[in-house]
């Protein structure tokens, strides 16, 4: 189930003023648990070792030594739900020269029949902080719809009372993932991100590195070039409260119904 992911990350704030930005990534999806057996035969790829491409583990999660499976499935017990111990599948950009950001990491949780257990959300921000939202599949099937209530702080271009909704498919020939955030008066940003599998191998690793040769200083450079746009639009700038002071938010069980947001990551 490993794989490459060429898409195309969309946001659109609707309130106060229309603001709509769209940009070119590639992510990777990774077997959490055949991680070794992934990249064994890959040479621009390496996990826990410096490389063109790479994955650090302590990039993600807590920030410690400890495999990610395993704080994944310390985190799903934690939050008192039903996992089995199936495959952990991790969506996230990696270091490319050294450097990353990833403004959103999604672990799809799995029960060993392959069915959808729950899904973890991390989020980064541009402060260095990280926070996580847990949320239970449900038993709707494709799309499972989520929500959350904002926790935190991502974008001073937007307040903490917000409630994060999700649609999530299974990643297959195309992923999709959408995220909105409604305030008291409805739906105030919209984002999505829709990508086209590739096999991971370093023939799609080494078209992917000259696509995007400075992928992680893309995002983040991305960030604050919007940024700046919305302030110059007049957006008014929040705060910054201090995090949770647990880094884990546990979401109740999903309701059925919902509908799609127009539009990975929360806020902009």
């Amino acid at each position: 189930m490993s794989a490459l992911y060429r898409g195309e990350v969309r946001h659109l704030r609707l309130r106060p003023r229309r603001h709509e930005l769209r940009y070119s990534v590639f992510m990777l999806l990774l077997e959490l648990d055949q991680l070794e057996e992934i990249v064994r035969p890959l040479r621009l790829f390496s996990a826990d070792r410096n490389n063109i491409l790479c994955l650090h583990q302590r990039d993600h999660g807590d920030g410690s030594s400890t495999p990610l499976r395993a704080q994944i499935a310390a985190r799903l017990q934690a939050g008192g739900l039903s996992w089995d111990g199936g495959p952990i599948r991790m969506l996230f950009m990696p270091r490319v020269l050294g450097y990353a950001f990833n403004p959103l990491t999604v672990y799809y949780c799995h029960q060993r029949d392959n069915s959808l257990a729950a899904v973890l959300y991390e989020v980064h921000n541009t402060f260095g902080e990280r926070h996580s939202y847990l949320l239970a599949a449900g038993g709707a099937g494709e799309p499972y719809r989520q929500q959350i209530d904002k926790r935190f702080y991502v974008s001073p271009f937007l307040g903490m009372d917000i409630n994060y909704r999700f649609e999530v498919w299974l990643p297959q020939q195309v992923l999709r993932l959408a995220i909105s955030g409604d305030d008291e008066a409805g739906t105030l940003i919209a984002t999505s991100f829709v990508a086209r599998k590739y096999p991971l191998n370093d023939r799609t690793l080494l078209k992917a590195l000259l696509s995007f040769p400075f992928l992680g200083l893309k995002v983040w450079g991305g960030i604050h070039l919007e940024a700046f746009k919305l302030w110059r639009k007049g957006i008014a700038l929040n705060s910054h409260p201090a995090p949770p002071h647990e880094d884990l938010t546990v979401g109740a069980s999903p309701r059925p119904g919902g509908h799609s947001p127009e539009g990975p990551h929360p806020d902009a």
